[in-house]
């Protein structure tokens, strides 16, 4: 899903009848190669992931013996996504610079690339989850990423850049009565404070 390549540069100086030569056209394409340096190091600082609401479902309360639940995903607002790497490394490339985040990270899926987009649009939303009873709420959300990098290698100058991505799209559906714990719930939490009655569980903060 995620590709990238090295490129190696290789300067062939001639020699001339008058000795040793270099052209105007080779020293420039050696003054490129001493700029690039694909394999260098990175020290990241202010990392920060969230969860950002993108979708509501209409508030829903069941009767007792419920057992499959139906409704329409609509987006939040008009936001579209798309990933951002500043001062990107010669020789490097954006996907290789959002990849060490990830390996940084330690995520369990590969964060997006600067090939995509999210756009959220209106869907429709389905489950069978048993015996359901009281009032649920369903949602979308985006999980995102962002940090500072400096870019070390070799004798050439540190690059210094900002990446901003994301890790999962999804979606989630729970009972009001059901409080949320974690700071990575804020999506859901964001939610239930719109839909679920005053004083549930799940608007309790956190």
């Amino acid at each position: 899903m995620r590709g990238w390549g090295a490129a190696l540069t290789v300067v062939v100086l001639g020699a001339g009848s008058a000795g040793c030569g270099v052209t105007a056209g080779s020293s420039r394409l050696a003054a490129d190669a001493a700029t690039i340096c694909a394999h260098g190091t990175y020290h990241w600082s202010g990392v920060r992931q969230w969860q950002q609401l993108t979708a509501l479902a209409d508030p829903a309360t069941f009767p007792k013996g419920t057992e499959h639940y139906e409704s329409t995903l609509k987006p939040v607002d008009d936001t579209v996504y798309r990933v951002v790497v500043s001062r990107v490394p010669k020789g490097v490339g954006a996907a290789r610079v959002i990849t060490a985040l990830g390996d940084r990270l330690k995520v369990d899926v590969p964060l997006a690339d600067p090939s995509e987009v999210m756009r959220p649009e209106q869907s429709q939303y389905f489950t069978d989850t048993g015996d359901l009873e009281g009032p649920y709420y369903a949602w979308g959300s985006i999980s995102l990423v962002e940090a500072d990098f400096t870019y070390t290698c070799g004798s050439t100058a540190p690059v210094r850049g900002h990446v901003r991505t994301w890790e999962t799209v999804g979606v989630g559906f729970l009972p009001c009565s059901e409080p949320l714990y974690d700071i990575a719930e804020q999506a859901a939490h964001a939610a239930a404070l719109r839909l679920c009655p005053a004083g549930s569980p799940a608007t309790e903060p956190f």
